[in-house]
């Protein structure tokens, strides 16, 4: 396996990170849609996401506005990066479960 490390300058001076780094600078916060063509994926088609984190196994965990966080490869194979603007508008985050308060049900 080819690990390749990622260089970034910050207060001018080069910085090398790995290749898991990259990916969480890259996928987390980001809105996306699934590949849809992918079948182990149609269930969330056409279903905003909001990527939570990038776990040590190269798998981002979305949240898809039901209560539960589900883990797909962080690539453009398996997600789409949407608009932030756009789909800020569309993701309702109190929807999810896990609020740090959320509202009385009932």
């Amino acid at each position: 396996m080819l690990v390749v490390c990622a260089r970034y300058r910050e207060n001018n001076r080069e910085v090398n990170m790995d290749p898991h780094e990259t990916l969480k600078r890259e996928w987390i916060d980001q809105y996306v849609t699934v590949n849809a063509e992918r079948p182990e994926l149609t269930r969330f088609a056409g279903i905003i996401g909001r990527v939570v984190t990038v776990n040590h196994s190269d798998k981002a965990l979305i949240d898809f506005q039901d209560g539960g966080w589900y883990d797909i490869t962080a690539s453009e194979e398996y997600l789409t990066k949407l608009d932030p603007n756009e789909a800020k508008a569309k993701f309702d985050p109190k929807t999810n479960s896990a609020q740090p308060f959320p509202d009385k049900q009932g």
